[in-house]
């Protein structure tokens, strides 16, 4: 779902007008988010749940996604600790320990390497495998 609207409609004061004005709304009923384009906050007119057609809708902060570099997750990340199974099913971190390690022992592993890792962070190493 769009984040734009209620991040910075709520943080921007009265008059500020983003250029995407969705919002999320929570349904008093059943409890589901919803996004809404409204065009004038003070003038929203009804809305309605998707879900359950209800009209008691609160406005709630919209959920936003932070991108890293590669370098900054490099850097903070700690190889020694331990690792749960969302890690593993996260493309992103394939590599990701090795390289660390290795950056730790002062060894630099070369492009090959990183070209595999690219491979199989994509997929297209299991591909070529088979």
């Amino acid at each position: 779902m769009p984040a734009v609207g209620t991040t910075i409609a709520g943080f921007c004061g009265a008059g500020y007008s983003p250029s995407m004005p969705i919002f999320e709304y929570q349904c008093s009923r059943c409890g589901r988010v919803s996004a809404h384009v409204v065009l004038n906050p003070r003038r929203r007119g009804r809305l309605e749940c998707p879900g359950c057609g209800a009209s008691r809708l609160r406005r709630v902060m919209s959920a936003f996604a932070v991108v890293e570099s590669e370098s900054s997750r490099l850097k903070n990340f700690d190889a020694s600790a331990p690792r749960d199974e969302s890690f593993y099913k996260d493309s992103r971190n394939v590599g990701l320990w090795a390289k660390k390690r290795a950056q730790q022992m002062g060894v630099d592993l070369g492009s090959s390497f990183d070209a595999t890792v690219e491979k199989a962070r994509s997929g297209k190493l299991i591909k070529d495998m088979t």
